[in-house]
């Protein structure tokens, strides 16, 4: 009488959606997290009420290093500048290396949040300004530190190098470079694999989003300075006017985009900044123009960059200016590329855990991110998107309501507890994925 209910449960057990069963069963690994949460809550809000400015993370970095020791981890402080780079060896397999930025904004915060940020420090010009952490940077060294708590304590539930890497001046676009440059791949084991999360308002909390191959965009600053001949407002002939040689500029720029781009490939120049001229009725002798420019493949931001210091010249010249202008790429980031193969190896994971409805894909941006700088030193890399708004604050702005707060806004809260929560979930698990199978 028994044999045939036994018989068909393990029909139902054996055809049941694979990631349906999986995510009915947590991981081992990830049972600790409940009893560990109030500690990562208490580290989150202490983050967020004492960031740092790029390449002034003494005091974050040496939190993180202080906990890692703790966790047993071999911690290497000061590379690349403030960097923190921190390997748990466990036998022979993949090494994995998860990555975290550091910095802060300079912002005041303007949430009302009883932890809020209200650190004022001198920056690099010797400015005071104000410091926030309206980026996330925070909660993503918390799921950061969550994910090593975590893997820690259960070793016994993979193999290999877990390599963790806290890295500065992610703001600035410099952390990655200087801590390459400062050894990391060549003093510390290049890794196999590569992971990061960055949260983001584009998806409420409890949510992942991927996007495979380029998801972020090449960055780059370019300042231009145009060279007139200047004197009186009302005798404009006896000058040669900088300020229509700017605007002729700015214009000519955009056909850059729209005719000499394929139209399908993206691509983006904004004038941020024109700066000339003192008085009503003086000509100026120079204008000062500050463009940021986005692109995602190599060959459309060389044609990008090459248009902006043609037409720069040419607008200059037919102008009669007494010299060519000065056009200089003064910053850069690559774009950043999700490799495919590791895109989907780490989707799937993540499904089996959080469930299809939870996870989806993304659309490219053309935000930038240095992440993109361990790609392209030859590791296989995937940033993933961690939603961080209020499921019901998130729907309701879709449908009308509110607009939400952005990144690098004053006003910007995460969802902290399932923003937290569903990022060291989400980043253990790929972790997981990728280490080695006792």
């Amino acid at each position: 009488m028994n044999r045939p209910s036994l018989l068909a449960l393990l029909v139902v057990l054996l055809t049941a959606p694979v990631g349906r069963a999986l995510a009915a069963q947590p991981s081992t690994v990830l049972g600790g997290l409940d009893g560990l949460y109030p500690e990562l809550d208490i580290f989150y809000r202490d983050l967020h009420q004492n960031p740092e400015l790029s390449f002034q993370e003494e005091k974050t970095a040496a939190k993180l290093a202080e906990r890692l020791r703790k966790l047993g981890f071999d911690v290497t402080t000061g590379v690349g500048g403030t960097g923190v780079v921190a390997l748990l060896r466990n036998g022979p397999g993949p090494t994995v290396m998860l990555r975290t930025d550091l910095d802060g904004l300079p912002m005041e915060e303007k949430t009302g949040l009883p932890y809020a940020s209200k650190v004022t420090v001198k920056n690099g010009e010797g400015q005071t300004v104000s410091v926030m952490h309206a980026c996330g940077h925070d909660v993503h060294m918390t799921v950061w530190l969550g994910t090593a708590t975590l893997l820690s304590k259960k070793k016994d539930q993979w193999r290999g190098t877990l390599m963790l890497v806290g890295q500065p001046a992610e703001e600035i676009g410099a952390g990655a470079r200087k801590m390459l440059a400062d050894g990391l791949f060549k003093r510390f084991p290049k890794p196999d694999f590569a992971v990061a999360l960055h949260n983001t308002t584009a998806a409420p909390a409890g949510r992942v989003e991927y996007v495979s191959g380029y998801a972020m965009a090449h960055v780059d600053s370019v300042d231009i300075t145009l060279y007139g001949k200047g004197g009186h407002g009302a005798y404009p002939h006896t000058t040669v006017d900088p300020i229509v040689m700017a605007a002729r500029t700015v214009l000519a720029l955009q056909s850059v985009v729209s005719r000499e781009k394929h139209p399908l490939e993206p691509g983006v120049i904004t004038v941020g900044s024109i700066q000339g001229g003192t008085k009503h009725n003086i000509i100026p002798d120079e204008v000062r123009l500050q463009l940021t420019v986005r692109s995602y493949k190599p060959e459309v931001r060389k044609a990008l960059l090459d248009g902006i210091d043609r037409v720069a010249k040419a607008e200059a010249l037919a102008s009669g200016a007494p010299r060519p202008p000065k056009v200089e790429v003064t910053e850069g980031t690559p774009a950043t590329y999700n490799d495919p193969a590791l895109t989907r190896r780490l989707t799937d994971a993540v499904v089996r855990v959080l469930g299809e409805k939870n996870v989806g894909e993304a659309q490219p941006v053309m935000g930038g991110e240095d992440f993109s700088e361990y790609g392209r030193a030859g590791v296989p890399a995937v940033m993933l998107w961690l939603g961080a708004v209020e499921p019901l604050r998130f729907t309701q702005s879709r449908s009308g309501g509110e607009p939400l707060p952005s990144l690098h806004s004053s006003g910007f809260i995460p969802d902290r507890e399932r923003t937290l929560r569903t990022g060291v979930t989400a980043l253990t698990t790929s972790a997981l994925e990728l280490l080695g199978k006792p």
